[in-house]
Parts: C-alpha cells; structure tokens; sequence
C-alpha cells in the first residue's frame, strides 16, 4: 500500500501587470529570449519582495531580526490548520472572542491559516481595501502563545495598525504568509503545508501548497 495525496495549490499568479501593495513595485515578467531567436524561453522578473503571496521575515519590520535565509525551513512547512472567519464583514476587526472556538490549536509550534476568502477579489483594486484584519491584542496574543506562523488570504493582517501588528508578530519570530488563496479548498482536519521562499532578506514570493492525504492504494 502506498499514501496517495492531494495537492491545493494556494498561491496567487504573478504576471506583467498584476496587482502589487500600494507603494510597492510593479510585477512584470518580460520574455527577453525566445526559441525562435536564440534557441530557448528565458524571461526577466521584475516585482517587490513581498509580490502576491509571499512570507513576511522577521527582519522585514525588525532591523535585527531574522533574515528568510535564516529561516529554520520547518518555520514555512510543517502540520497546519485552517481557522475559519469567511464570515467576516470587510473591515472587520478580529478580537480575542473570535478565537474563542480555537483556543486548542493556539499552541507553541503552530502553523495557522485565516481563511476570510478575501482571495476571491483579487485582482480588483478593493482586494487591498478593506480587508478583514488581527486587532493588535489578537497579534500580542498569537505572539504569546509562540505559534510559528500565521496565514492570511488577505494582503496583510492588518491595514489600520499594519506596523504595531507586523511588529507584535515579527518581534516574537512569528513567520507571516500574506496573499494566500483558495483556503476554502482545505479541510478542517490538519494538513501538511508548505510555503517556500528564495533565499532572500526581509521577505519572498512563495509557491505555497497544502498537501491532504486522499487514499491508500495498492502499490504495484
């Protein structure tokens, strides 16, 4: 018998002319070599560090803090799961009672995804409008309970506090994921997830994935 899996892909696409943060770079990806006039495809990738769905590292906000090649790599793969707020009212504002229902898997070692399916409104201008986002008691909280990572489909896990929430998060080596997609395709059970970076500095674009166990089948 052998494990079958399933894959879920949960990255946005990166092309010429996709949606960045506000102040952030613009993403283009330019073919500069063809088949046809060299032999071979090769394109030129221009976009921010933190283009579409990517890991926020500790020194994004912290001037001392961690680098993504510094990065333990179980801090982006590892079991993780999916708190559901699809409920949530753009603007919304989680406070601690939102997390009452999850208090058990709010533990050392977590990895936790906020699914809000905010993803549905990319690349519409209002997916970086409005968001729902972590009050900062939320984000001092998480960081207090020494989870590894924190997962939204949002663009960030807050727009009115955004520095007091990354700091509170970052400060405590809490690995940040923005721009995740399609987390209504997981399972509420635990999964396996990957989110994984280039090596870089302050943060990355990342190919991320849940990985679900399907069936057992014969093995030939």
């Amino acid at each position: 018998m052998e494990r079958v899996h399933r894959y879920v892909d949960l990255s946005l696409p990166i092309y010429t002319g996709a949606p960045s943060f506000p102040g952030d770079p613009p993403c283009e990806v330019r073919l500069c070599r063809t088949i046809n006039s060299i032999g071979y495809n090769l394109s030129q990738l221009s976009f921010g560090s933190h283009q579409g769905t990517h890991l926020d590292a500790p020194f994004h906000f912290v001037e001392a803090g961690l680098t993504v090649d510094r990065l333990a790599l179980d801090s982006w793969i590892g079991p993780a799961h999916v708190l559901d707020f699809a409920a949530s009212a753009p603007g919304r504002v989680l406070s601690l009672a939102d997390f009452a229902g999850f208090d058990d898997l709010v533990r050392p070692g977590a990895r936790l995804l906020l699914r809000f399916d905010w993803d549905r409104l990319y690349p519409e201008p209002s997916y970086y409008e409005r968001c729902p986002e972590l009050s900062l008691e939320v984000a001092e909280w998480l960081a207090a309970r020494q989870i590894a990572l924190i997962g939204m489909d949002t663009p960030t896990p807050s727009l009115a506090l955004w520095k007091e929430v990354h700091l509170a998060l970052l400060n405590a080596g809490v690995v940040i994921v923005e721009g995740l997609a399609h987390l209504d395709q997981l399972p509420s059970r635990e999964f396996l997830f990957l989110a994984t970076p280039l090596q870089g500095g302050d943060g990355s674009p990342v190919r991320a994935v849940g990985i679900l166990d399907a069936c057992r089948v014969d093995s030939y």
